[in-house]
């Protein structure tokens, strides 16, 4: 399903939000800064079912860099536009995919159960191992996250309704210590030579 022009402007409207919150909450600077590894930060905490119904802990991906990005699988445009580009970074990446694990973590708990993720995550041949549980679990998760998520009514949806969300996509280093995000629309190749880059040193 496509968007209209109203709906992508309502959609960046909520990225330009969310980033502006999510510098605010956690670095209590101007969200026009660049934030930087240096900054205070937070972690990657989270207590999960995945997509073949394990449960997974941050713990699970220790010694592992992540690449987090908030979503649900009914999502027309931003979700599977940004997966995309995360299976291109894992690609370029080559050898070095193997010390990267890209999460990708549902805020629709009510319709993304483990079997939606299971027949969602595959198509992107990535590695990503899609994430779900609870309401109050997705909650938790996403205000650990600065996730901003709300139910919006949308009669031509699956079930009535989409999702207003977040867009950045993190990434934690291999102790889960945030070390930047990527914002919507960054192009693969610039994902991919700041986390080489980053890899590399």
């Amino acid at each position: 399903m496509k968007l209209t022009s109203v709906q992508k402007i309502l959609w960046a409207l909520v990225g330009i939000a969310a980033a502006t919150v999510t510098a605010l909450q956690i670095w209590g600077i101007d969200p026009t800064e660049t934030a930087t590894p240096q900054d205070p930060a937070f972690r990657a905490v989270f207590e999960l079912t995945d997509h073949t119904g394990m449960v997974r802990t941050q713990d699970d991906f220790a010694g592992q860099w992540m690449l987090v990005f908030f979503g649900f699988t009914n999502c027309p445009d931003v979700c599977p536009t940004t997966l995309a580009e995360v299976a291109a970074v894992m690609e370029g990446l080559g050898p070095d995919a193997s010390f990267v694990q890209p999460l990708f973590i549902s805020i629709d708990p009510a319709r993304d159960g483990p079997q939606a993720l299971a027949e969602f995550v595959p198509q992107f041949d990535a590695g990503i191992i899609g994430l779900t549980g609870t309401p109050e679990q997705i909650e938790r998760t996403a205000e650990g996250f600065y996730i901003f998520y709300e139910k919006v009514a949308e009669a031509a949806a699956p079930g009535g309704y989409t999702m207003g969300h977040s867009s950045q996509l993190f990434l934690f280093g291999p102790k889960g210590d945030f070390l930047t995000t990527y914002a919507y629309g960054t192009p693969a190749e610039d994902i991919l030579a700041d986390l080489t880059g980053r890899l590399r040193q």
